[in-house]
């Protein structure tokens, strides 16, 4: 049974809840997501296993819950433990911010976005079977014309602020390609 903080309005914690209850009553809850950059400049997108309650079978970044008692951090370093097996430092990952949302009446979370980059091919992670089916790394320009698309076989294609977020990927990514001494 997986336990979630239950916050207010404006992001603090008020108590506590089973994730089913949570969802069933819509209560505000901590979500996280990351933006995990190769060396190369591209993103990693995972495919959501076909059992999967929400977006079966979909293209989507990390992320997960945030269990009670856990820093949205600490969450963040589990979720990419368990769903693609490898360890990502404390200090390696960046909060980029954290937005609120309200997708739908069951489904209403502050969500941590957070970014990293890192020296992993496709064949270094260990995907976790019941969650993940799939990986892959995409180029920016991918992305963008998957959402140009409406390719409704990835979940980005829905965000809201799509285009401010490629900006600052695309920053980023210019920043460690000139780093590691690589030309876009």
């Amino acid at each position: 049974m997986e336990i979630l903080d239950i916050l207010n309005e404006e992001g603090n914690i008020i108590g506590t809840e089973e994730r089913k209850i949570v969802h069933e009553k819509g209560l505000w809850h901590i979500h996280v997501g990351i933006w995990i950059m190769n060396m190369e400049g591209k993103l990693l997108f995972q495919k959501r296993s076909f059992n999967k309650k929400g977006n079966p079978g979909k293209w989507t970044r990390t992320g997960g819950h945030v269990a009670t008692k856990e820093t949205p951090l600490e969450g963040i370093q589990r979720e990419v433990q368990e769903e693609i097996g490898v360890t990502i430092p404390q200090d390696n990952i960046e909060l980029i911010n954290i937005e609120k949302m309200s997708p739908d009446e069951h489904n209403r979370h502050f969500t941590y976005n957070y970014f990293v980059y890192v020296d992993y091919k496709i064949k270094d992670y260990k995907i976790q079977k019941e969650e993940v089916s799939d990986l892959k790394y995409m180029t920016i320009e991918e992305i963008e014309q998957i959402k140009n698309d409406n390719d409704e076989n990835y979940t980005f294609v829905k965000w809201d602020n799509f285009d401010e977020k490629m900006l600052f990927l695309k920053k980023k990514r210019e920043l460690i390609l000139s780093k590691n001494n690589i030309i876009s």
